[in-house]
């Protein structure tokens, strides 16, 4: 059989790792911005699509990180974070998702007052219209942020206790890696195991394997966010598949943020033979630009 684009993308999908922050549309970012009266690069959704989406613009996972900073300024109220988490589900549809995991950080949504409860509750809201509307079942992650603090991560954790049954299926940490251990935020991810809560932590993106080390052994990850150098330690790596710990591959934002030289030095393909257990994810479909059935597709070709 031909495996073409039209094909992967109807066949039945899951996603995992999809930041809500990260994969609005570019004209609902203009379209709330002008809402709102809020300033964003450049006066028209071309100009702000170019200062959104990477493309072919390598740079640092501190540079990709930045132009978060232009999405959270229009997500602040509830009604905006309903609207862009119904979208996304909106959006996931076509490419016939059927269930998908969304994970954000309520923390970075409170600058103009919304309570971080209020927050989840917003975007649950807009996943269970989707959902309605479209079928796609899907799951909230809560993410810490390692560069915060450990504190914060304690009390975003505290919030995926509470809605844990009422959208919230796992906790995460995310942000910079370097200078900014896991084992720092291992007070929230005790919390978080105490109440059976699941968890996935970003590690091995933009540092070594020490990073994976610390999200297993220190957090108790159950799945892994890229992964990509637990190749640099065949120890770890046998752990990591004796264990059954997936890895979130995201193959076009690996690439964008240079945690791979090229695809074609991407591990996912050596870790697939390995017996590791990868799921294939678009990261943020926005600022990558990319869908899941571009991931597919790129996958198909290592």
């Amino acid at each position: 059989m031909r495996i073409t684009h039209t094909l992967l993308k109807r066949l039945p999908k899951v996603e995992l790792h999809c930041h809500l922050d990260g994969s609005l549309r570019v004209e609902t970012v203009h379209d709330l911005a002008q809402k709102d009266n809020i300033e964003v690069p450049g006066s028209t959704i071309d100009d702000l699509r170019s200062a959104l989406v990477i493309g072919e613009k390598r740079g640092s996972l501190e540079d990709y990180i930045k132009r978060f900073d232009i999405t959270l300024s229009v997500m602040q109220t509830p009604e905006n974070l309903e609207r862009c988490a119904y979208e996304l589900i909106e959006d996931v549809a076509q490419e016939n998702v059927r269930y998908i995991e969304i994970r954000y950080s309520p923390i970075l949504h409170t600058e103009k007052g919304m309570t971080m409860g209020e927050s989840v509750e917003a975007v649950q809201r807009g996943l269970k219209s989707g959902e309605k509307e479209y079928g796609v079942q899907s799951g909230i992650i809560i993410c810490g942020i390692r560069h915060i603090s450990p504190e914060a991560s304690l009390k975003l954790a505290d919030i995926a206790v509470r809605y844990k049954n009422k959208g919230v299926v796992g906790f995460d940490l995310a942000g910079v890696e370097e200078n900014f251990p896991a084992k720092e935020h291992r007070e929230a991810f005790y919390l978080i195991s105490n109440n059976n809560i699941n968890a996935t932590i970003h590690a091995g993106e933009a540092f070594g394997p020490s990073s994976i080390h610390q999200a297993v052994h220190y957090c108790g990850a159950h799945r892994i966010g890229h992964g990509t150098h637990l190749k640099e330690d065949k120890d770890l790596m046998n752990y990591v598949n004796d264990h059954r710990i997936p890895l979130e591959i995201c193959l076009t934002s690996n690439w964008q943020t240079r945690s791979v030289r090229s695809l074609k030095f991407h591990p996912m393909k050596y870790y697939y033979d390995q017996g590791i257990r990868v799921t294939l994810n678009t990261d943020n479909r926005l600022i990558s630009g990319t869908t899941l059935t571009d991931e597919f597709l790129l996958a198909r070709k290592l």
